[in-house]
């Protein structure tokens, strides 16, 4: 019993290792590309460039006018929050002054939370969508909303959201 109880415990123990250790490489993984370039450039995700950028107004318009829910392109922004749990979406400001959604291909990278202010350029798919009033909810308290404000969001958002396959932090 004492020899089966000691290697349950070894095995468990091997596992956390392991786990830890996939973790902290994904972790590792995800923030490797820290270092500025040249042009003092950080990357996340795939490595894009900064050219051919179309101004976000263009994109916009374009879905708008042509009703399209999804549209391939790469835009700059400012950014305007970052969730402040892990990275995991960020925020840019719209021509109209409101916030639109980025999120980071197949959940493949994150941000760094301060960059609020900061100049992106983001290459990947516009797109659509209908936010759930829980996803609504989950994202301001990500944001760090208080209460009071998450209680406030009752009804869903059709809007354009944005997921990006690279992101530039200028």
């Amino acid at each position: 019993m004492f020899t089966l109880n000691k290697t349950l415990f070894f095995l468990l123990a091997a596992a956390i290792v392991a786990i830890s250790a996939a973790c902290n490489k994904t972790a590792v993984k995800n923030n490797a590309a820290n270092t500025p370039d040249a042009k003092g450039y950080l990357y996340f995700g795939s490595k894009i460039t900064d050219q051919g950028v179309t101004p976000l107004t263009d994109v916009l318009n374009k879905m708008e006018a042509e009703n399209l829910t999804e549209l391939p392109a790469k835009v700059s922004g400012t950014v305007t929050g970052v969730c402040q749990v892990k990275g995991c979406w960020m925020t840019l400001q719209t021509p109209s002054g409101s916030d639109m959604r980025v999120s980071f291909k197949d959940y493949g990278f994150f941000m760094p939370k301060d960059i609020s202010g900061k100049t992106v350029i983001i290459e990947g798919k516009a797109q659509k969508v209908t936010t759930s009033v829980d996803d609504l909810r989950h994202y301001a308290e990500d944001a760090g909303k208080s209460a009071d404000e998450i209680a406030q969001i009752t009804q869903p958002e059709v809007e354009i959201t944005f997921v990006a396959d690279g992101v530039i932090l200028k």
